[in-house]
């Protein structure tokens, strides 16, 4: 798995990913940092035509740094990729020497489970958003 900064032609394949509009994920690679995990595999057949290679998106995660705090503005893909996408955030607080913010729908236990398997610690319910409950968590520098 490679991870890199998300282009605007990432957008389709993060929607999927999120199930949201097209049009908002360009919006967040616009507005965010953003870095999307894609499969190693990628362009590794010299046969493969460029038009129908499939960019092989894992998982993408968006996050922005205000005062004191990093905040995970939505992380979602493969639990895998979820766990080393959030490795990104942390490692950009960690420099800074600030906390790590994320709000983890229920609906997605696998990034509950990344969140976790990366350090960072329950901290009670969220806001909920359209019905579905969620969990913060915070990781501290």
């Amino acid at each position: 798995m490679r991870v890199r900064d998300a282009v605007e032609a990432d957008a389709e394949e993060m929607a999927a990913i999120a199930d949201s509009p097209s049009d908002v994920m360009r919006n967040l690679v616009h507005d965010r940092t953003v870095r999307v995990a894609e499969s190693e595999e990628r362009g590794t057949d010299p046969n493969a035509d460029a038009d129908d290679e499939d960019a092989g998106l894992l998982g993408f995660v968006s996050f922005d740094a205000r005062q004191d705090c990093v905040h995970v503005t939505q992380v979602d893909g493969t639990e895998k990729a979820c766990e080393q996408l959030l490795a990104e955030p942390v490692r950009f607080a960690r420099r800074e020497g600030m906390s790590v913010e994320l709000i983890a729908p229920e609906s997605v236990p696998h990034v509950a489970t990344a969140a976790r398997s990366v350090g960072f610690d329950e901290r009670g319910p969220g806001p909920q958003f359209d019905g579905t409950p969620t969990k913060k968590y915070r990781l501290e520098p």
